[in-house]
């Protein structure tokens, strides 16, 4: 009898266990349509004839759609080349970063040595410190050692901006692996390095691939220190400093600032698409998995 009155009350409990869960889905429908629609904004404009951008009655949906945006955009002067330079500095600042970054987790999670909880204390505050306080520090420096004007002087500027969290997420990734499975592997004949890329390292693809997908977002939108280093020579600019003084002879073409914007925001956000899967999956799975 018990059995059949819990059979029978479950359906009866499942509508007030949705009902409660109302609100948080509403919280979070409301979130992501926040969150969204400044990205739904940009897009549609770059797809917008100028009448329709310059109506004083805004179209949340567009009547008409062209390209013409996207045209002027990449034909413009040094899209293509600070496209480049964008690119050649985050992903140089990125490997950097996971290199020196991989080392020293390595270290903090695996060995002991004296002074160890003082440099993950001081990882922790670099982390902390705020990257607009050492923007004049950082100019100082890059103008007496003539590093000005430079695109490796970004990239060692973003490899030390990304160069904590990598740290700090790859130590948690590491610490979490079980020193056993390096010790069987060097009991059956592996160097301690072996060990660790054979065993180790394909188990430590999901916290490359978040600190790959943190770091290049980082380095990709970055304008502050762009804008500071990259001063007489303006070819050396990157696309974030190029779009916020993309005009044409009338004033800002915000069809064609949008366009490029759209063609910006694509890189990051296709390597979230490829990347988001395995950044969520868990660690154990991926042991588990072989």
């Amino acid at each position: 009898m018990s059995s059949v009155s819990r059979t029978s009350g479950t359906p009866r409990t499942r509508p007030v266990h949705r009902l409660r869960r109302l609100p948080l889905h509403l919280g979070a429908a409301l979130t992501v349509l926040v969150c969204l629609f400044p990205v739904y904004w940009m897009t549609t404009t770059a797809f917008k004839p100028s009448r329709d951008i310059q109506s004083s009655t805004p179209q949340v949906v567009p009547h008409t759609w062209t390209l013409e945006h996207f045209r002027t955009a990449v034909e413009a002067d040094g899209f293509t080349q600070f496209w480049r330079n964008s690119l050649l500095v985050t992903v140089g600042a990125v490997l950097l970063s996971l290199i020196v970054a991989l080392g020293a987790a390595f270290a903090v999670a695996r060995m002991r040595w004296r002074g160890r909880r003082q440099f993950v204390l001081a990882v922790f505050i670099a982390q902390m410190a705020p990257w607009e306080s050492l923007i004049i520090p950082i100019y100082i420096i890059a103008r007496d050692t003539d590093m000005l004007d430079r695109l490796p002087t970004l990239t060692l500027v973003y490899f030390m901006v990304t160069l904590p969290f990598t740290v700090i997420v790859l130590r948690g990734f590491i610490a979490t692996i079980p020193p056993e499975l390096e010790e069987a592997a060097q009991v059956d004949g592996c160097t301690r390095f072996g060990a660790f890329r054979r065993v180790a390292f394909p188990l430590l693809a999901p916290g490359l691939m978040a600190t790959s997908l943190f770091g290049f977002i980082t380095a990709w939108n970055e304008f502050a220190y762009a804008n500071f280093l990259i001063i007489k020579n303006q070819d050396q600019r990157t696309l974030p400093v190029w779009l916020s003084s993309f005009q044409n002879t009338f004033g800002t073409d915000w069809g064609a600032t949008m366009a490029a914007s759209t063609l910006f925001a694509l890189p990051a956000l296709v390597l979230f698409m490829l990347l988001q899967r395995h950044v969520t999956s868990g660690l154990a799975s991926g042991a588990v998995k072989g």
